[in-house]
């Protein structure tokens, strides 16, 4: 475990189990990763998630989706969307990816994701080696032309606090494994080429 991860208590200590995560690899024949899908609110990566799994499932790889607004039914309820709040709700939802990784799976993970430093968190709780980073670049005015529930419009007349791309900040990932302009490409086309990078790093 990373310092970040240690518990508070030297009561609670680390139980290693017989089962190796190599033994499960191979029982899945497949190798784990987190998917990491950041971008503004708009930009497709709940619609690109989903997809990404229905094609990896039928391919016969076990993959499941932590899908922003999900998590926040239940994990993450409990937070808000100020930048400590955000970090918060990064930082568990890379526990969980690590854990779901560590039992074999693919994780999907679909989160704005706004801040660089809970992203190079994130990848430092998952592992380097198991954390694979995909920017949805859709500018702006496409995510806002998108939105179905009105939060754009919302965020710029001041009713929605902290908005990423409005009134919160978006730092584009300086150098992630795949970018993918989903305002030109369309869905089934940014699937291709996700799989294309992706399949390769998790075959068995």
């Amino acid at each position: 475990m990373n310092d970040n991860s240690k518990p508070s208590s030297g009561n609670v200590i680390w139980h290693q189990g017989r089962t190796t995560n190599d033994a499960r690899r191979h029982s899945l024949a497949q190798n784990p990763m987190t998917v990491w899908l950041t971008g503004l609110s708009g930009s497709g990566k709940s619609t690109v998630a989903y997809d990404l799994e229905y094609e990896l499932i039928q391919r016969g790889y076990k993959a499941f989706v932590l899908d922003g607004d999900n998590v926040r039914h239940g994990l993450c309820r409990d937070l808000g969307f100020s930048a400590v709040e955000r970090t918060e709700n990064i930082r568990r939802v890379a526990e969980v990816a690590r854990l779901m990784n560590d039992s074999g799976l693919v994780v999907i993970s679909a989160f704005i994701s706004p801040y660089e430093r809970d992203r190079e968190e994130a990848r430092q709780v998952i592992g380097d080696s198991d954390y694979f980073e995909v920017h949805l670049s859709a500018p702006l005015s496409v995510c806002a032309s998108r939105d179905p529930k009105g939060l754009y419009e919302k965020a710029r007349q001041g009713r929605i606090p902290d908005f990423t791309g409005i009134s919160a900040p978006y730092e584009i990932p300086s150098n992630p494994a795949i970018r993918l302009d989903t305002g030109e490409l369309d869905r089934q086309k940014c699937i291709d080429l996700l799989l294309e990078k992706l399949i390769p790093v998790i075959r068995y």
